[in-house]
């Protein structure tokens, strides 16, 4: 059945997206605040700043008018980097259907509070409404080429978490569900930060034997912390956990991972930023994980170490030696 999809952000995944469910058969109105995007995608069927190889169908309508992306709409995409999202949250909740359904597809924490995007959701637009986090390992690129891709729709309802997996799965993307919000954030959201760790590997010139420990390290960093806030160990172990971890972590199109190899060759994060087309949620993610696994009182020593080299201007040389030094002690 066609249903009005509204998505707020046109960067590369939500233009992916939208991509999608226009291939799916939905009528789509994709959100910019840029005007050139909004023009390029309407008049040339391409999105001129983000995802610029992929085609985009007739179905998607781009505007920069966010109550007409709103209009009508049953699903509601947030794809914009999440410290924006109580902004937009605010401005979009007087607009919404009261039966639409806000999706999640972004990937991070708010720094001044600790909030995952489910929280600032109930916040901002109330606890009856139906929210659902689409999350996993998922290049937007790669989705829009056809390669099988598969991720989960996380919700406490599940009538809405089936409905998005019934109204996105198409072809090449395959979603499934879980009831573990939390878990399926906190994976999507820290996983960057092991990424950048990861980066800063390769960028360092050290090989595979590293990168495979700081993997699996990184998985036991996220697990400590997401438990603690409740989340389910199934979750960690998979797609939205171990998955989008393996893929952030080691796949070229990984931002987070560009960020730390240029770190890992001695390129300031200014630099870094300054070249970048998109944001890398990682790098303000660092700092959200720390103050959360301080609060919690939790042993976080990559997150720790990614935060000396990002804010305190640490060495990534120094920044592995104190890694490998820690004290020795049992794997579990």
């Amino acid at each position: 059945m066609t249903k009005r999809i509204g998505i707020i952000g046109a960067g590369s995944w939500g233009t992916a997206l939208a991509i999608i469910a226009a291939r799916a058969g939905h009528e789509v109105a994709l959100w910019s605040r840029d005007a050139e995007v909004v023009e390029s995608i309407n008049e040339q069927r391409i999105n001129s700043r983000y995802l610029t190889t992929a085609s985009i169908p007739d179905r998607v309508t781009a505007t920069n008018d966010i109550s007409a992306a709103l209009d009508h709409a049953s699903l509601v995409l947030l794809a914009a980097p999440s410290h924006a999202a109580r902004a937009l949250m605010t401005t979009m909740s007087p607009a919404l259907d009261e039966s639409a359904v806000i999706v999640s597809v972004s990937k991070g924490i708010e720094i001044e509070t600790g909030k995952r995007i489910s929280e600032i959701v109930k916040e901002v637009a109330g606890s009856s409404r139906a929210f659902v986090c689409l999350s996993g390992p998922s290049f937007a690129k790669e989705v829009v080429a056809g390669q099988p891709t598969a991720v989960v729709a996380a919700s406490k309802d599940a009538i809405a978490a089936r409905t998005v997996q019934a109204d996105l799965s198409f072809e090449n993307l395959r979603i499934y569900t879980n009831a573990d919000v939390v878990g399926t954030e906190l994976g999507g959201s820290v996983k960057n930060v092991m990424a950048i760790a990861a980066g800063m590997c390769t960028g360092s010139g050290l090989g595979s034997n590293s990168i495979a420990a700081l993997i699996t390290r990184g998985l036991a960093e996220i697990t400590r912390l997401a438990r603690r806030e409740g989340a389910q160990m199934e979750t960690l172990m998979g797609l939205a956990g171990l998955g989008d971890l393996v893929l952030t972590c080691t796949g070229s199109l990984s931002r987070n991972r560009y960020v730390g190899e240029q770190l890992g060759k001695g390129i300031p994060l200014d630099e870094i930023s300054a070249g970048m087309n998109e944001v890398a949620e990682g790098i303000k993610t660092t700092l959200a994980v720390k103050q959360l696994a301080d609060r919690a009182g939790l042993e976080m020593p990559i997150t720790n170490e990614v935060k000396a080299v990002l804010y305190d201007g640490k060495s990534v040389s120094d920044a592995v030696a104190e890694l490998m030094s820690r004290p020795l002690r049992e794997e579990v």
